[in-house]
């Protein structure tokens, strides 16, 4: 397709770096002391060179093509900050990572709108969120990271990759990361881990090296879209032992290419297994690798995006403008 000029908030930095893979011409609006939305470019991210950053307040100025939506504050604040009339009549994506909340199966989802193309991550999201009128489809994750990083499983510990869990504990599984901390040689790494006693916000260009050297993953998500780091551990060969919630059950076959069950003590016994036979775990590592190349492969994943914007865009003029979002 054409190249497009789309605009695009700073809000999962680890899904813009892939995103960004796209090869169109990208803009991050930012703000002095760059508060949450406006980070851009992020400094722990190596983006391409075509994703620029721009001042929020000569956003107005862009000649673009399709703006993202990735909160209820980017539609219905932001929107009218920094855009103009004519870039608010704009064809638009809301782009969706999270699973619904407060309830699982009864949440509406914000948007309510049939010239609208709401994109959720996961087939389980979809399915679970009332999407109303809006039209939907389902873009699942890639992954852009370096090409040199290779599970090597030497260090005999395990780790866990999650920003800021103990600030949704349930969640994110606070409890059972510490619960199998007493069990396993564990360690956490993302943001405010350091405050667990981990490795804390480690640069994304060399996460996936410190990751490798683990023997592997443990994902102790509870409900959440599909971790990125497990898609990042599958795609350098690293064994992942997770929940079997929400999409991870269709992603791993239990015993073939990682583990997943619900039940914690079965898991701990997986884990131990891991650490005393490491050529198992590098069977299983071949494995998971196998299944992300499949599945989650970054051209998939752009041609993926690129029919998206063809929909966007096809969506007619007189659809816009639109109402804010209801937000329950």
């Amino acid at each position: 397709m054409r190249r497009l000029k789309i605009l695009i908030w700073h809000i999962h930095g680890s899904y813009l770096n892939t995103l960004s893979r796209i090869d169109h011409d990208w803009y991050l609006p930012v703000k002095p002391g760059r508060p949450e939305g406006y980070g851009g470019r992020g400094r722990t991210f190596d983006l391409p060179d075509y994703v620029q950053e721009v001042p929020a307040e000569q956003v107005r100025d862009l000649d673009l093509d399709l703006v993202i939506y990735q909160t209820p504050k980017n539609f219905n604040e932001d929107r009218e900050e920094i855009l103009s009339l004519d870039q608010q009549r704009l064809p638009v994506i809301y782009l969706e990572h999270n699973t619904p909340k407060p309830d699982a199966v009864n949440t509406q989802h914000p948007i309510d709108d049939p010239n609208m193309l709401l994109v959720h991550v996961t087939h389980y999201n979809r399915l679970m969120w009332d999407n109303r009128r809006t039209p939907t489809l389902v873009i699942e994750h890639s992954v852009a990271i370096a090409p040199g990083a290779q599970y090597g499983g030497t260090l005999e510990r395990g780790v866990t990759v999650i920003n800021g869990m103990q600030a949704r504990p349930r969640i994110a599984g606070y409890d059972l990361f510490r619960d199998v901390q007493r069990h396993v040689p564990l360690d956490a790494v993302g943001m405010q881990t350091e405050e667990l006693g981990g490795l804390g916000d480690v640069p994304y260009r060399d996460l996936h090296s410190v990751m490798a050297s683990y023997r592997f993953l443990f994902s102790p998500i509870r409900y959440t879209s599909l971790p990125l780091a497990v898609i990042e551990a599958m795609t350098i060969g690293m064994p992942v032992v997770a929940l079997a919630t929400t999409e991870l059950p269709t992603v791993i076959e239990n015993g073939v290419s990682g583990y997943v069950s619900c039940n914690v003590d079965e898991l701990v016994e997986r884990m131990q297994g891991l650490l005393a036979d490491p050529d198992k775990a590098r069977r299983i590592g071949v494995n998971a690798r196998q299944v992300a190349s499949e599945r989650f492969g970054l051209e998939r994943f752009i041609n993926d995006w690129n029919a998206a914007f063809a929909a966007a865009l096809d969506v007619p003029a007189a659809a816009y403008p639109r109402d804010k979002m209801e937000v329950g």
